[in-house]
């Protein structure tokens, strides 16, 4: 019998190599990461899992887990199927430039938070972002999830995610957006003003229908966005109403034409893709004389900002933008330093000079206080009582 210990094999923890021979004779050995730091507690955890092998031997019939290359091809069929193409295919680049080339060799059980750490310090000392690395992360802790859920391993080791700051944006402020409306070329204006005045985004907005707008009601339908050339559902795989403005409303009534069912699209009817109108936003603000050079998605930003600065309710914000979570609407918390303080103002009372009901009540304390007590004016201790 022997237990060896030596470095894994991603140099991220202790492999334990152990040869037991069971009481029925049959010789069993058995290589796995040891769940401790060290090397002395991996020695440890190394004898006590000879004793048990010793004794009781090895379940049988108990399969060895999938490296974490074997395992992916099932988990994209399985992207493939539950996904959004998009994220199917960021995942799919995920793994084929990053998670396998790096962990391809691990088995899925033996993934460890220290070779998940050493992964992250050698991505930042890479240059990526740790944004990225979290999505990285993020990729693989759903294909371990996925192996556990289907009875292939019996837990995921617990992942860090870096903590992030929230990411700078650029937006029009109400004094620039005049002046970029009046620079964008007249053909281009609806198409600018529609996620200026919706927040939607690019891709829904090159795949907006007709069917999709009630101009007289004063609603539009997110229902599809594009992606690759490819139709799809929204982020977040669901259909949003968003309310029209009267502004909003009287340019799309103006832009109507026959030509086809997209509401923006070229001579022939077919809508335009996301090169075509790239250009629009930022030549546009370099006409306007803005030091910004905005995107179309900076509109949508646009959008948020003005809706938070103006007083609306982060939540409501949220549901306007299809964010699926109210943590991606945080973001535009700052713009909002008055709201906290207005809202507390909310619970101040009327003025006290100003409150009949708190006259009244003052009056009545002050003729209390003038009318003399029964006992006023007794001398001497225990007179009158």
């Amino acid at each position: 019998m022997s237990v060896r210990v030596r470095r894994s094999r991603n140099g991220g923890g202790w492999e334990v190599d152990i040869i037991v021979r069971t009481p029925d004779g049959r010789k069993v050995r058995e290589r796995s990461d040891a769940p401790v730091s060290s090397k002395t507690a991996a020695q440890r955890w190394g004898e006590q899992r000879e004793h048990h092998l010793a004794i009781h031997g090895r379940p049988e019939g108990k399969k060895e887990a999938p490296t974490v290359s074997e395992f992916y091809s099932q988990y994209l069929s399985y992207s493939e199927n539950n996904n959004k193409p998009s994220t199917a295919y960021a995942k799919k680049s995920i793994f084929t430039v990053n998670v396998l080339p790096a962990f391809g060799n691990h088995r899925l059980d033996q993934i460890r938070p220290p070779d998940l750490e050493a992964y992250k310090s050698k991505k930042l000392a890479q240059g990526y972002s740790k944004k990225t690395i979290n999505n990285h992360l993020a990729a693989l802790g759903k294909m371990l999830s996925l192996a556990k859920e289907w009875g292939l391993i019996e837990g995921v080791p617990k992942m860090r995610l870096f903590r992030l700051e929230p990411t700078d944006f650029e937006f029009l402020t109400f004094e620039e957006e005049p002046r970029f409306l009046v620079a964008v070329p007249p053909e281009w204006r609806t198409f600018a003003l529609v996620p200026l005045k919706t927040g939607v985004r690019v891709g829904e907005l090159l795949v907006l229908k007709w069917e999709d707008l009630d101009l007289v009601a004063g609603r539009m339908m997110v229902r599809r966005t594009l992606w690759h050339d490819q139709e799809v559902l929204p982020k977040g795989n669901r259909v949003r109403e968003v309310p029209l403005g009267n502004e909003v409303m009287a340019a799309l009534k103006a832009h109507r034409h026959l030509k086809g069912p997209y509401v923006f699209c070229d001579p022939s009817g077919k809508p335009f893709n996301h090169s075509k109108v790239k250009r629009v936003v930022p030549r546009a603000c370099q006409k306007a004389g803005l030091a910004k050079r905005l995107t179309t998605h900076d509109l949508r930003h646009s959008f948020a900002s003005h809706l938070v600065m103006r007083g609306v309710t982060l939540k409501a914000v949220q549901e306007l933008l299809g964010h699926a979570t109210i943590e991606m609407t945080m973001r535009y918390a700052h713009l909002s330093p008055d709201v906290k303080r207005d809202a507390v103002k909310l619970l101040d009372s009327t003025p006290l000079e100003s409150s009949p009901v708190v006259e009244q009540v003052w009056s009545r304390v002050v003729a209390e206080e003038k009318t003399p007590r029964r006992n006023e004016g007794l001398d001497g201790a225990g007179k009158g009582i």
